[in-house]
């Protein structure tokens, strides 16, 4: 099986690579985060992407949503170490192949590993029902333009980002603000991430 592992923390990715190698036939790929992950895929095809969903500079749902369009015969499986509901459902919604924990049994990943590649969805029962204990509220803008606030951004530099007018990146922070019943967009963002809307 060749395979992409996305992971940002070396120490977890050098393991888990090395784990992969002994225990199966796997030709592993290890970049640092979904920005170099996108630039393997673009240059040669793999079986699989195992990725990590918090990284730098492309996370791995992002990575998800753009593999799912540009590189569709290939199966992305998403393994973290959270169990927030708002990334089950991203992850669900987005079409990952499979979605688990880091602290499952190796055998268990390898599993689920081959059975994704036999075209079967693999996402624990535990992680499924908690994905449905809380809804996302939040729009797509409204997720960007949060993520921007807890980046430090003003308004206007939100708008610039995201190629709308201020007036409407202030309407987008307000309506997260509300839905979150957070009382600045500092607390919206913190609860949005809390629950893994961000």
């Amino acid at each position: 099986m060749k395979l992409l592992l996305a992971e940002d923390q070396t120490m977890v990715r050098n393991a888990l690579a090395a784990l992969l190698r002994l225990e199966g036939d796997y030709d592993v790929h290890e970049v640092a985060d979904g920005q170099q992950a996108q630039q393997a895929l673009q240059h040669q095809p793999y079986d699989v992407v195992l990725t990590d969903i918090e990284m730098p500079n492309l996370t791995g749902l992002e990575l998800l949503q753009w593999s799912k369009q540009h590189a569709p015969a290939t199966k992305v499986v998403v393994i973290t170490t959270f169990h927030r509901s708002g990334y089950i459902q991203r992850a669900i919604q987005a079409g990952a192949d499979g979605f688990i924990l880091k602290d499952a049994p190796i055998e268990e990943l390898l599993q689920s590993l081959q059975q994704v590649l036999q075209g079967q969805r693999v996402i624990a029962n535990a992680l499924l029902l908690q994905s449905l204990d809380h809804h996302d509220p939040l729009t797509e803008r409204e997720r960007k333009a949060l993520r921007l606030a807890a980046d430090g951004h003003s308004t206007a530099a939100i708008a610039t980002a995201l190629f709308i007018a201020e007036g409407t990146a202030r309407n987008c922070l307000s309506e997260a603000m509300s839905k979150l019943h957070a009382s600045n967009r500092i607390e919206a963002a913190r609860i949005a991430q809390r629950n893994g809307w961000l």
